[in-house]
């Protein structure tokens, strides 16, 4: 599967003038997405808009502006859960009564896509995955074999996730965000648990046809364990199955996130990819469920800011894996070709 264009919006400057090198800071341990001028969405539509929907809209709209998808897929751990809870507490204040069906409209997780399907008139495939930690692996496997039965189809692929304050306190209270003020500039070495929450949205326009391409997606997988013996093993064979004979990593694009109690994780897959370049992204864009999205995003820009490289080496940029680890215990990779 070939990505042609792709846009993101994030805590830092990856929407429109793009600059990677300048890391926008943290604010009480949260990195909330810089949002654009949303051009193209009318001012009424965009008021009634939860987060979540804006930024999906907004960053997929310029990719479909001058092409209809044969298809739109996305993947969302959440979805719009602020508006969710707002419409949940109507429910109690107004004890049933005069409900605003707007939040409700915007809570559920297939808003964005149902919004763009509508915005651009669009009655073709059209599906939300939502698997938490995996939603986003599951919305490209859903692409690729979706390309594989047709043929010739364009795609609109999109990953996209909200700081709500309903996940963020359950989350916190779970024990997945640090208790301490951290700045992430320092992320990776604070040794303590928890992370930096973050939120996002990173669109693909995709096909099976490698003309005008910027990169290829090979191969992508899942797995559910917490046996890191087990990861190890997974990462060996699926870089033995998919990648060419005589061929290595060349960038390994690591989700390390600062959590102390799961960088073992990490470790082993700096262990088996020791003579790759490897970039973490993390302190950059925050911990969410899709965050392999603007990873995949990170994957096509043609160079990596310097504050997001672990190790340098001389290899020539070809063959870049994407590993993931959400909650202790979903693991998912992807196989990215740069054309």
């Amino acid at each position: 599967m070939y990505i042609h264009k792709t846009n993101c919006i994030s805590a830092q400057q990856t929407f429109g003038n793009i600059d990677l090198q300048t890391l926008a800071p943290a604010v009480e341990n949260k990195l909330f997405a810089k949002e654009p001028v949303y051009e193209g969405v009318p001012p009424g539509m965009l008021r009634r808009m939860g987060r979540a929907v804006r930024m999906g809209v907004g960053c997929a709209l310029p990719l479909v502006k001058d092409q209809q998808p044969d298809g739109i897929i996305i993947g969302t751990a959440n979805g719009g859960m602020e508006d969710c809870i707002k419409f949940l507490n109507q429910i109690m204040d107004y004890e049933e009564g005069m409900l605003t069906p707007g939040n409700f409209v915007q809570s559920t997780a297939n808003a964005t896509a149902a919004q763009l399907g509508l915005m651009t008139a669009n009655r073709k495939y059209n599906i939300t995955h939502v698997h938490k930690g995996l939603a986003f692996e599951n919305a490209v496997l859903d692409a690729m074999m979706l390309l594989k039965e047709n043929p010739g189809f364009n795609l609109l692929l999109e990953g996209l996730d909200e700081i709500s304050t309903y996940n963020y306190n359950i989350d916190y209270l779970d024990g997945w965000y640090k208790e301490d003020l951290t700045a992430n500039a320092g992320l990776y070495n604070v040794d303590s648990k928890g992370t930096m929450a973050g939120e996002g949205a990173a669109a693909f326009w995709v096909s099976d046809q490698p003309e005008r391409a910027l990169t290829k997606i090979s191969a992508v997988q899942q797995l559910h364990t917490e046996d890191v013996a087990a990861v190890s093993s997974f990462l060996q064979h699926f870089v033995k199955f998919h990648l060419p004979e005589g061929t290595s990593i060349d960038i390994l694009i690591a989700g390390e996130n600062g959590d102390n109690r799961y960088r073992h994780y990490y470790e082993a897959a700096y262990d088996l990819f020791d003579t790759a370049t490897i970039v973490r992204y993390k302190h950059m864009f925050g911990e969410f469920g899709t965050s392999a999205a603007l990873a995949l995003w990170l994957a096509c820009q043609p160079a990596f800011p310097a504050h997001a490289i672990k190790q340098r080496t001389d290899a020539d940029p070809k063959y870049t894996l994407i590993y993931n680890m959400y909650h202790k215990n979903q693991h998912g990779v992807m196989l990215v070709e740069r054309l």
